[in-house]
């Protein structure tokens, strides 16, 4: 089977679509299937393009046996709606045009970015090929939920268009329940919809001792360290955390932030006026060094704003902090804390709440009994969400609908036959 997947970001990024991508590509080439990638040239979060690359009309690389198309694309970092807007627009543009050449038996296209499902079902009706929506985000309902988006009209336009996508494509894929249901609510058959979660690289995120070179490097020793590794957007409340950190008078407490995003400046400048001593930013780290990074921390942050729309949302960080035996500190309503309740690998605190927030940190630390439960409820919940295993079903799902197109194309050529007979 030749899969053709549309996606806005691919490694070298190393956010979770990405890195979610990649690592299934890997298991599907394993299984036999062939997988051609259509990209932008990788600039996330900041919307500069990495060393060693050049924003060409196009380019093509193979990556640990994926074919990787590079496209085109204006390029902005991840703040302000219009440049936003023309970023996707120009990928789902170029990746439409080139993926016309392209070879497949099925397309896919992940959201987000919601543009390139619309380059997907264009694609779908000019080559007559199944294509599948890979829900990520509830798009433009998150937009709204971060203020990015407020007229009201722009909103139902654009919730028009997506529902009429979900109804097009063969098969929704939505990585969490809670989103499956946001669907069927909204009038999407249920049968279409299939639920493949994200997880964990357990092959990858597998270091079980502390960097003690990193620890003195960073000058962290004897420290009780609570990381932050990933995108610092607009939806993570990170401004929230900066301003409970100032209220924490236990100088062993160090919070530890990795990466960049819109928001990166605002809390750097923030910290530095409440004059925190308990706090180190470092930018954005290669995906291979994450477990180096992660393996230092004591727990791991896993914040979102307080909206009703996040508590479908399971942040990718509690699979890759369990899969090191990190408890994760969550604070996310939803899905997501029913799963870190239901196995018991981390503990939950209600979103922007700085009093339960801070309470929290302090049992996580003081209780060494409880720390100790919850690492092993961290192992129980990596081996559940098992990376490998879910490629596999997911790629289950995309075996099953080529052979229904082929039945169903073969059913029509007999009736063609016998009209004629």
């Amino acid at each position: 089977m030749k899969i053709l997947f549309i996606t806005d970001n691919f490694p070298p990024e190393v956010n979770a679509p990405a890195t979610r991508t990649y690592e299934h590509c890997q298991e599907w080439i394993k299984s036999g299937a062939e997988v051609t990638i259509i990209t932008c040239f990788p600039n996330f979060p900041d919307g500069k393009i990495y060393k060693g690359y050049k924003n060409r009309l196009y380019q093509k690389e193979h990556i640990d046996g994926v074919d990787v198309i590079r496209v085109w694309s204006y390029m902005t970092s991840n703040i302000g709606l219009f440049k936003r807007v023309l970023d996707y627009f120009s990928f789902s543009f170029m990746s439409f045009w080139v993926g016309l050449f392209q070879k497949s038996d099925i397309i896919v296209a992940t959201s987000p970015q919601f543009f390139t499902t619309w380059a997907a079902w264009g694609l779908s009706k000019i080559k007559r090929k199944p294509w599948i929506f890979e829900l990520r985000d509830i798009w433009p309902e998150s937009i709204q939920s971060v203020g990015a988006i407020k007229h009201s009209m722009t909103l139902n336009i654009l919730e028009k268009i997506e529902l009429a996508l979900y109804r097009d494509a063969d098969r929704v894929v939505a990585v969490t329940d809670a989103f499956k249901k946001n669907l069927i609510a909204r009038g999407v058959d249920g049968d279409k919809i299939s639920v493949v979660t994200n997880g964990s690289n357990i092959e990858l995120f597998n270091i079980k001792n502390k960097n003690q070179e990193l620890i003195k490097e960073l000058n962290l020793e004897d420290k009780f360290i609570i990381g932050y590794i990933g995108t610092h957007g607009m939806a993570h409340s990170l401004d929230f955390i900066i301003k409970s950190i100032s209220k924490i008078d236990d100088d062993s407490i160090h919070f530890l932030f990795i990466g960049n995003g819109a928001v990166k400046d605002k809390i750097v400048k923030l910290a530095e006026e409440l004059n925190l001593r308990n706090i180190t930013f470092l930018d954005s780290i290669k995906k291979e060094l994450v477990p180096k990074y992660l393996s230092i921390v004591d727990v791991s942050l896993a914040p979102l704003k307080k909206s009703d729309t996040f508590k479908s949302v399971i942040p990718s960080k509690i699979f890759e902090a369990s899969a090191m035996q990190k408890p994760t500190l969550l604070g996310v309503e939803g899905e997501a804390q029913k799963i870190i309740k239901r196995y018991g690998a981390g503990v939950c605190y209600e979103p922007e709440n700085e009093e339960d927030f801070i309470e929290k940190i302090y049992l996580l630390k003081n209780d060494t009994k409880l720390y100790n439960s919850l690492k092993k409820g961290c192992m129980v919940l990596a081996s559940a969400y098992n990376r490998k295993k879910l490629a596999k079903k997911m790629l289950d799902i995309l075996y099953s609908l080529e052979k229904i197109k082929l039945r169903s194309s073969k059913a029509n050529r007999v009736e063609s036959l016998l009209k004629y007979t």
